[in-house]
């Protein structure tokens, strides 16, 4: 299947080539925790990269699940968590075909979705929703990064351009409750941008 594999992300990891790391975590996330939109509970963060959000949300108090393709990137999480003395479960797991033992209260997606290949958005939407229990709720930042050979039809990536009307599209209505826009916009020191989006999950 066409996309980044994971001999790809461990290379890019122990290579330190990872021009999307902020090297802290999302404000996003920040304002979300100050504002108590989100909450301690059972949460997931799929795609954790180096887990500095893995960390904050152990620290606030979560129960915090995190996994990632590759080893590295568990690795750096791993590190973060034993610096600051706190604990989360840590999965090297491929996120398309991993299983939890129960349902989750929440979803932190950031870097997940915009990894994967636009070919395998619609497995992983279908994982999301498994994985959250009814009304748990997605905390979801949608990246963009429209390319320049957009316009011809091309694919580019990782990160992969995750245009809302799409995203509208992968976690649909019946599925899963939106809330009104426009929708906060985060920005990253790489150029791109990020749609701050909470969907819940619908039975």
């Amino acid at each position: 299947m066409a996309g980044p594999t994971r001999e790809f992300w461990d290379k890019r990891f122990s290579e330190g080539d990872m021009p999307w790391d902020r090297g802290a975590t999302s404000p996003q996330l920040a304002a979300w925790l100050a504002a108590s939109a989100l909450e301690p509970c059972r949460i997931l963060v799929p795609g954790c990269g180096s887990g500095y959000e893995v960390a904050d949300l152990a620290a606030a108090g979560f129960e915090v699940t995190a996994l990632d393709y590759a080893a590295e990137a568990i690795s750096r999480t791993r590190k973060q968590l034993e610096t600051a003395g706190l604990k989360a479960r840590l999965f090297e797991a491929d996120a398309l075909t991993w299983q939890p033992e129960r349902a989750f209260d929440a979803i932190y997606e950031q870097t997940c979705l915009c990894a994967l290949y636009p070919d395998q958005w619609r497995a992983y939407a279908d994982q999301v929703h498994r994985w959250l229990a009814p009304a748990g709720r997605l905390y979801a930042l949608f990246v963009q990064m429209l390319r320049p050979g957009a316009a011809e039809g091309a694919i580019q990536g990782p990160p992969y351009h995750c245009d809302i009307n799409a995203m509208r599209a992968l976690f649909p209505e019946p599925l899963w409750s939106w809330p009104k826009p426009p929708y906060p916009r985060t920005s990253h020191p790489q150029g791109l941008a990020e749609l701050a989006v909470v969907l819940e999950r619908r039975d």
